[in-house]
């Protein structure tokens, strides 16, 4: 125990110390401040005595309490002292202590091991007893064992050898009934010496003797039935029944290769008499009579219940498999009598064939399971179920099954996937029919050349109807009575067959389909006299005679191109559907190769025709209104008016025609947004060409014809509705065609309206209002100002000097001024051609 005054010394050589600075780690100092939670500014890492002085004594009035603070402060170093001295104190007795407790804990550790030693051993000694007490207990186990083993083998080796005499002796005198049951317990018990007795010869002889007496039975079996059913000395009949009966009870028990060898000659048996009947150089061998077949097996399944029918076991399924034989038999020998005379096969004869052949093996579904069919020879197919959508009337391929027209059913043949899981007897002999669809096919070929040609010649006076509303068929009838058929022959053929003849028919599809639309939709379409380019005397004069007169479509005429474009659309989408029922109804190895993807493209192509025709036929009635416009003297108009006249005319004729059109296409909106967005693409550029032929134009002039280009533009904006009596707005997409086109046409007009002077004025006008234009169209903008050369010289080179992007295409300008020199001079020559030629009209 430490003295006081010993506490004492370690103190004061502690003080020594205090006057060093202690800092510690930041983490150290936070788990620190974690641990010691305190306010007091002496408990701060960063304490400093002297801001802390200044804190206590902020003024000098605050040293007035000085010796208070520093009793205070004694006070607080002399309790820290007290409690310092006590925790040295703990710390060193707890030292002495912790030594005590562990020499306490090292001696229980001795004397629990020595505890558990002492136990291990006793232990060891009871388990010796026990084994000592059991060890003759488990002899006696051991020999009971072995005794019941070898009683029960003794049992068995004497019901063995007991059995395999009676067996001898019951073979001999034919008691097959008792030979079933005693063969299978004879086998049962050679079971048990199969494994670990053979090696001994009295066993090993007792096994001969039973497979031996197996093979007798099966001879002797086999003999019994042949003398009971073959050669004219027959004894079947009732005497022998149950003996027979019985003697399939024993080859139940036997090998299975027995009875397969059984079955097979007493089948080959039923069916010999049809092989003779309905060999291939018979008359009723041929198609048409193939109704005699069926009826024979029919007549030979009825006997051989009434005679036969309790003689083999049910498992045996001895009336299917005499079915199962005659099918596969049918298929081959129908199949040999159609290659031997295949040009004797017509359609009618076909399908009158296949639906006898499929009528019958519903039939026999009926009446039999298809337990005993070999299915490697069916060649089933799985295939998704038909998905049927009615949301669309008119589409024979979304209309429930049940509503369409009746047709005759071919009966389903081998690789029909939707009804062969149901019915096993699909296709088994109608799969011989699949290698002659050709002739169905090239039926259906001749039945659709047909059909269009009545379309052709019923187009010469079709006459479109006006449609009042968007819920009207605007379709050519011939193109849902051409897909209705093509319904009619796809199921046709699906119930035929699932491989190739379904590519041959796609492909037939994809001919006809082709036809249609060339042949009908396009020769239909108004023929358009194309005059762009002549290159005869003849030609020119022609035209130059027929100038003025304007070539456009008739109301009738329009409405027609509305028609096809409609049927195109209804044409591709219908396609569509088309093939994706073929692939439905197609194997799934030939689902690759069909595709109706061109021909969908060529009713695309139509529908672009179209539309072209129609934007043209309305761009060129335009054409009168814009060449008088370009005609017009404009440096000569005094005062700015109302809209021109050529612009009444254009309107005048945009809502004449553009109703006509909208109603048409009223089911098929989209198309008609895409005629209005390509007409406005190239109406709007020949209006600005325009433009630019008005040439001098004068301020005034220009004026007006901003004024006229703002009247084009808000009824080019209000086109898509034009006429209408409900104000629809205008797509997007078009109205931002148009604001661009026409704003671009009012900068033009409004730079030809800024003075010129100053040139840079103008020049930086022109960029900033047109800020993508060339070279070649600053000069048109110059010669619509009506400028002077010299004018235009400086014009255009302050032009280039702003604008450096345009060198390039000035240098072909001035290359190509030349050449636009000579084609004036073309052009005026013709002209004086023109005027002489009226002149003497």
């Amino acid at each position: 125990m430490a003295t006081f005054d010993e506490e004492e010394d370690y103190l004061e050589a502690e003080d020594e110390h205090l006057n060093d600075i202690v800092s510690f780690s930041s983490d150290v100092q936070f788990a620190i401040d974690q641990i010691l939670i305190s306010d007091d500014p002496l408990d701060k890492p960063d304490f400093n005595a002297v801001d802390y002085i200044n804190t206590l004594f902020p003024t000098e009035q605050s040293l007035v309490n000085i010796d208070d603070v520093v009793n205070n402060i004694r006070g607080k170093i002399r309790s820290l002292d007290g409690e310092i001295r006590d925790v040295v104190r703990e710390q060193k007795t707890a030292g002495e202590d912790g030594k005590e407790s562990l020499q306490q804990a090292q001696t229980a550790i001795q004397d629990l091991f020595t505890r558990i030693k002492d136990i291990k051993t006793r232990a060891e000694k009871s388990e010796e007893m026990v084994r000592d007490i059991t060890r003759d207990i488990k002899q006696l186990d051991h020999a009971k064992r072995n005794l019941t083993m070898s009683i029960t083998t003794l049992n068995h080796l004497h019901m063995l050898v007991g059995g395999v005499d009676s067996l001898a002796s019951m073979a001999i005198q034919r008691q097959y009934g008792e030979i079933s049951h005693l063969l299978q317990a004879v086998l049962n018990v050679l079971e048990h010496f199969e494994d670990n007795y053979m090696h001994i010869p009295q066993l090993k002889q007792l096994a001969d003797r039973v497979k031996h007496i197996k093979s007798d039975l099966s001879t002797q079996i086999i003999t019994d039935f042949k003398e009971a059913f073959e050669g004219p000395n027959s004894k079947y009949g009732p005497g022998n029944v149950a003996l027979l009966s019985d003697a399939c009870k024993v080859i139940d028990v036997l090998d299975s290769k027995v009875k397969n060898d059984l079955l097979s000659w007493f089948i080959k048996l039923q069916l010999s008499e049809y092989l003779v009947l309905f060999a291939d150089n018979q008359d009723v061998a041929w198609l048409d009579k193939i109704d005699r077949r069926y009826a024979w097996i029919k007549r030979t399944l009825v006997e051989f219940e009434e005679k036969h029918g309790k003689l083999f076991p049910e498992s045996w399924e001895v009336s299917e498999r005499i079915c199962v034989e005659f099918c596969y038999l049918t298929r081959d020998e129908l199949a040999k009598v159609m290659s031997r005379r295949v040009l004797d096969i017509d359609v009618k004869l076909l399908l009158f064939a296949i639906q006898r052949t499929t009528a019958f093996e519903q039939l026999i579904a009926k009446r039999y399971a298809g337990v005993t069919i070999n299915k490697t020879q069916l060649d089933r197919k799985k295939s998704d179920p038909q998905k049927r959508d009615e949301t669309d009337a008119m589409n024979p391929f979304l209309q429930d099954n049940t509503a369409e027209e009746e047709v005759p059913k071919p009966p389903q043949t081998a690789p029909s996937g939707t009804t062969s899981q149901a019915n096993p007897f699909v296709g088994i002999v109608s799969k011989c029919f699949e290698t002659h669809l050709n002739i169905y096919i090239e039926s259906q070929d001749r039945s659709l050349a047909e059909l269009i040609d009545r379309f052709i010649n019923d187009m010469k006076s079709y006459k479109p109807q006006t449609v009042s509303s968007s819920e009207e068929s605007n379709i050519l009838p011939s193109c849902a009575d051409l897909f209705v058929y093509y319904k009619k022959c796809m199921k046709q053929c699906s119930e035929l067959s699932n491989g190739p003849p379904m590519l041959s028919l796609t492909r037939t599809f994809q001919k006809y389909l082709q036809e249609y639309a060339n042949k009908i939709l396009l020769n239909t379409l108004p023929k358009v006299s194309n005059q762009s380019n002549l290159s005869t005397a003849g030609s020119l004069i022609q035209s130059i005679l027929k100038e003025g007169e304007n070539s456009k479509f008739s109301e009738q005429e329009q409405r027609l191109c509305c028609v096809v474009m409609c049927t195109s659309e209804y044409c591709m989408e219908t396609s569509l559907q088309l093939q994706e029922k073929l692939k439905e109804k197609t194997d799934e190895k030939l689902l690759p190769q069909i595709s109706l993807s061109a021909e969908q493209d060529l009713f695309h192509g139509v529908i672009t025709h179209c539309i072209q025709l129609l934007v043209q036929d309305l761009e060129s009635a335009c054409e009168p209104a814009l060449h008088a416009m370009s005609k017009f003297s404009w440096n000569t108009l005094e005062t700015v008016g109302d809209q021109s006249n050529y612009i009444s005319s254009i309107i005048v004729h945009l809502k004449n025609n553009i109703p006509v059109i909208r109603v048409s296409l009223s089911s098929s909106r989209k198309y008609y947004t895409q005629f209005c967005i390509k007409f406005a693409n190239v109406f709007i550029p020949k209006f600005i060409n325009s433009l630019y032929k008005c040439k001098p134009t004068g301020t005034v002039g220009a004026e007006q014809l901003l004024l006229d280009t703002h009247s084009l533009k808000t009824v080019l904006l209000d086109l898509p509705s034009i006429g209408s009596k409900v104000n629809r707005k205008a797509p997007a997409s078009y109205t931002k065609i148009v604001v661009k086109g026409m704003t671009r046409a009012e900068m033009i007009l409004k730079v030809v309206m800024s003075p010129h002077d100053p040139y840079q004025g103008f020049v930086d006008n022109c960029i900033k209002l047109l800020s993508d234009t060339d070279f070649t169209e600053f000069q048109k903008i110059l010669d619509m100002k009506g400028l002077k050369r010299g004018e235009q010289a400086c014009l255009t080179e302050m032009f280039k000097a702003r604008s450096p992007h345009n060198v390039a295409s000035a240098a072909s300008a001035n290359s190509a001024g030349s050449a636009n020199q000579n084609v004036e001079h073309d052009t005026s020559r013709i002209r004086k051609l023109e005027r002489l030629i009226r002149n003497r009209m």
